[in-house]
């Protein structure tokens, strides 16, 4: 269980987003971004992520008895979400709307899909890591 995440803690973070994104699309105010970008930021600079720490205070059962979420991929997905939030806020910032929306849309879907229990991140990781063995393998 060392390399996996609980997946109520995996689902905080991807609440968290969908939530701060639709309320930048709701308030037009940029600096609802800067929450997951930030909570992202902090996760992969220092290896926790503050939602997640808090939401473990809440979990009633050992993390053994809930389904393991790969820590690697997640690492990945929190990466691409940071990178395209990112890109999302300092486009809104140039007032460049349409990128600044393209961008958080996309993070948007994919945690939104991901609640609904398809991983989008997990399937690009999935391919990238098959076209690194095949590649190696040759």
């Amino acid at each position: 269980m060392k390399n996996s995440i609980p997946r109520p803690l995996v689902r905080a973070n991807q609440i968290t987003i969908v939530i701060s994104v639709l309320a930048y699309f709701l308030t037009e105010i940029n600096l609802f971004l800067l929450i997951p970008l930030s909570f992202g930021l902090f996760s992969l600079i220092f290896g926790f992520n503050p939602i997640m720490e808090l939401v473990k205070l809440f979990l009633p059962k050992p993390y053994s008895k809930y389904v393991p979420e790969d820590k690697e991929e997640q690492k990945f997905n929190q990466t691409l979400a940071v990178i395209m939030l990112s890109i999302s806020f300092i486009a809104s910032l140039f007032e460049l709307v349409f990128i600044s929306y393209l961008f958080a849309i996309f993070v948007f879907l994919a945690a939104f899909i991901a609640i609904l229990g398809f991983c989008i991140g997990c399937y690009i990781h999935f391919q990238i890591s098959q076209f690194k063995y095949k590649k190696n393998r040759k």
